[in-house]
Parts: C-alpha cells; sequence; structure tokens
C-alpha cells in the first residue's frame, strides 16, 4: 500500500510539471526557463555542494527545477538535501518579500530523490534508483525544450538511466562536472563513453576550477573574502554557508547551473558564466595488459584500465576479487571472465602515480606500477579510445585558457566578478 500511494504522489507531481511546461510553451515568454534536474553528491566528500545547493535555491526562480537527486560517492543522503531546503524556507518569506518566482520548499521537497550509493561495478550499471527512476520518467515528459541534467557528483544514475531507458538520450542534454568525481565513477563513465557516444555533453574535467580559483581577483570577492563583505551571516542560509569551508567560496559544482544562467546554452563553444568548451570526437582511454612505468605517460583525465591474468574462478562476471590503491584511495577491481581481472581509474591531474594491488588471490596480490598523467585531456589518440559524437564537448585545450595547471578554467574566471557581484544583490535581499 505505501508503494502505491508514493506511485500515486509520483503521479501527481509529473502531471504538475507536464502541465507547468505545457503553460511555459504557451506564454509569451522571450526566453523559457530551463528545465533542469541536479544530481549531486551532497553529504559526502566535499562540502561544496552545500554551497552550491544554497546558491541554486537563491536563483531557484530562474529554472524549472524537476529532480534533487542525491548520488552520493560517500556518506551523502536525500536528506541533505532535504536539509538544505529547511534553512531555504526560513529565508523564504524575505526572499519573496523581492522575488515572487522563487520555487517553494514545499515543492522542492517533493522533487527530491535518493539515487545510487555504491559506484557502478565495472559493467558500469547496476540495479535501479529512485534517482536514476526520476531521471527517466522527467526526461519523458513531453517538452519542446530538453532536459538538462546537471550532474555535481558520480555519473551513475544518468548510466542507470542511459541503460534502462536509451531512448532517453535524445532528450537529455548533460552538464557533467568531472575531474575528481570521474575517478570515483569510472566505470559508469566508461559505459556512458562506450554505449551513448552520441550523448549531448559537457565534460567539465577542470574548467569547472576557474569558478573558485581566484590569484586574478579583485580582492574583495577572493574565496577567503567574499563571505564577509557580501554574505555576512544573513539569514539562516548565510549562517550555515560559514559552516562549509569556514565560508571560504568553492561551489565547484555551480559553473553547471551559471552556464544556464548566461550565455547560449545551446552552443557550449560560447561565452558563458559556466565557461567556453570544445567539441571533442574521442575520450582517451588506455588499456594496459601489464604493470605501468613512468614511462607510460597517459593524459589526465583518461580511462585507465589494468588486465591482471589470474585464475578461472567459477564466480559471477563483475564479482570484486581485488583492489587499486593509488594515493592513500582505493578502487575495486573485478572479475571479467576467462581468468581475467580487471580495474579502471582516472587521474584529477597532472601527476606521477604509483600503485599496489592487494588480493587473496596470489597473483593479484601485490602487484606494482607507476604512470604519468600530462595534460591537456584528450591528449594523444590511441586505439582504445572512445570514438564520441558530434555532441560531445570538453575542456578548451589551448594555453591560454590554463589557469596554471587547470585546463579551460580561464574561460569562466574571466566572469568571476561579474558572477560574483550579481550573487551579492540577492545576499542584500536578506540584509536585517
Amino acid at each position: 500500500m505505501i508503494i502505491n500511494i508514493k506511485k500515486v504522489i509520483d503521479y501527481f507531481i509529473l502531471m504538475f510539471l507536464c502541465v507547468f511546461l505545457i503553460q511555459c510553451g504557451n506564454s509569451q515568454q522571450k526566453k523559457a526557463k530551463p528545465r533542469i534536474l541536479i544530481s549531486s553528491d551532497i553529504g559526502g566528500t566535499d562540502d561544496d555542494d552545500f554551497q552550491s545547493a544554497i546558491h541554486l535555491f537563491m536563483y531557484s526562480d530562474l529554472f524549472n527545477i524537476e529532480g534533487l537527486i542525491s548520488s552520493p560517492f560517500g556518506n551523502g543522503r536525500k536528506k541533505d538535501f532535504l536539509d538544505m531546503i529547511n534553512l531555504y524556507e526560513q529565508d523564504f518569506q524575505q526572499l519573496t518579500n523581492h522575488n515572487k518566482n522563487l520555487l517553494k520548499p514545499n515543492y522542492l521537497r517533493s522533487i527530491c530523490k535518493q539515487g545510487a550509493i555504491p559506484s557502478a561495478p565495472f559493467k558500469g550499471y547496476d540495479l535501479p534508483t529512485e534517482g536514476s527512476e526520476w531521471i527517466i520518467k522527467c526526461a519523458k515528459i513531453k517538452s519542446d525544450q530538453p532536459l538538462w541534467v546537471l550532474v555535481w557528483g558520480g555519473i551513475e544514475d544518468v548510466a542507470q538511466a542511459l541503460h534502462d531507458a536509451p531512448e532517453i538520450e535524445k532528450n537529455i542534454k548533460v552538464y557533467w562536472i568531472g575531474g575528481p568525481n570521474k575517478k570515483w565513477c569510472i566505470n559508469a563513465y566508461a559505459y556512458i563513453a562506450e554505449n551513448h557516444p552520441n550523448l549531448y555533453i559537457i565534460e567539465a574535467n577542470a574548467t569547472y576550477r576557474g569558478w573558485f580559483m581566484d590569484n586574478e581577483s579583485p580582492e574583495d570577492i577572493k574565496g577567503d573574502q567574499y563571505y564577509d563583505n557580501f554574505i555576512q551571516g544573513r539569514g539562516a542560509m548565510g549562517k550555515a554557508f560559514k559552516n562549509y569551508y569556514n565560508g571560504n567560496i568553492k561551489m565547484g559544482d555551480t559553473p553547471s547551473l551559471a552556464y544556464l544562467m548566461n550565455g547560449e546554452p545551446n552552443d557550449p563553444k560560447s561565452e558563458s558564466w559556466g565557461g567556453s568548451f570544445t567539441s571533442i570526437n574521442r575520450s582517451s582511454r588506455n588499456v594496459f595488459e601489464r604493470n605501468t612505468t613512468t614511462s607510460d605517460t597517459v593524459a589526465a583525465y583518461a580511462v585507465l584500465e589494468w588486465r591482471f591474468k589470474g585464475p578461472k574462478l567459477e564466480i559471477p562476471q563483475d564479482s570484486a576479487c581485488f583492489t587499486l590503491e593509488i594515493s592513500k584511495q582505493i578502487w575495486p577491481g573485478y572479475y571479467l571472465g576467462n581468468g581475467v581481472y580487471g580495474v579502471r581509474y582516472s587521474s584529477k591531474k597532472p601527476e606521477i602515480c604509483s600503485y599496489i594491488t592487494a588480493s587473496n588471490i596470489s597473483e593479484l596480490n601485490g602487484q606494482t606500477g607507476q604512470f604519468v598523467s600530462t595534460t591537456p585531456w584528450p591528449g594523444q589518440p590511441n586505439a582504445h579510445d572512445y570514438q564520441l559524437g558530434p555532441n560531445w564537448f570538453g575542456d578548451k585545450i589551448e594555453p591560454e585558457f590554463f589557469l596554471k595547471d587547470q585546463q579551460g578554467a580561464k574561460t569562466i574566471s574571466k566572469h568571476r566578478k561579474t558572477f560574483l557581484m550579481d550573487w551579492a544583490k540577492r545576499w542584500e535581499w536578506l540584509k536585517k
């Protein structure tokens, strides 16, 4: 009975969304509000998603928000989104004195869903989640607009949705904050790149860092100054903001939202607050059937895959059998069948890495090696690269767009003063 009630509730939410979108389509607005769905690792290993959630709610009047999915790597859950909505609710009355179009807290609560908790196994997908099913439902709503899926963490729920309903590929556009998120969901990424090369996706592996790398910023909007100058503990959200990075501005996922706030979202090569990108026709992939050394140079953000020989076991394929340790972090390795075992990794930056494996299987225990990763991505072509369609975009590769060693970051940092001062105006609404 509980399940039936839940289905009825979801049905009415979807009907509301359908009617709302039809009304928007019939209106005479010069520019329709973008349809967005957020998939976030809020409450996971990085507190910046809490900051980005506050920013999102303060700009909710600009979007048709259709889903808030908790897809963590780590301990985050749907409750973390709900906690942030509770803060927003405390400030809602004062905010609506200045803007009547902000979305209501109860509506935002109704579209919170729990996504994947564990990372995907080697095959790149697992079982449906409340989050992946919600992506499918929203993507199937009839609309003249695409559904923008803004991924602030792991991409597991997108991979699961595409696996379960591949027909939605044509209805969605994805802006993904990759980099460190990519290394934790590398199997899901590999599934999408191999099986959905025609997906419309902006893969921002380093560009997003221009949001918080403030070397060239005016002093008053630097990350450690902005809070005291403009947020100042205003409202419940302003007070809570201090709990995350002591109020220092990071918000590394917000560029995905800012991309839709300013610029031409249907042209990723054009200027926007969320960066400017280049079309790529391949995604770097290196497959090694041996241990690597510092003579092996790969592209940062590439899919790295090691395959090891071992005993032929009577266990299901995709069974986790060993681990790979890099920089004191652990990735599971899997049985691929016929005595072959595999593990994937992706560097989040240019670096020299060492690895070691561990397993109860003697052939897989204590394997060691090194490799070197460099930019720009996607680097030199090789035979194992994923071949991509015309709608896959990545960080700009030209040196003039680098901020230190971060590829493409200057395409965002150049707008830093404009977007942060725009946000400062909204913090004024909470001034007592």
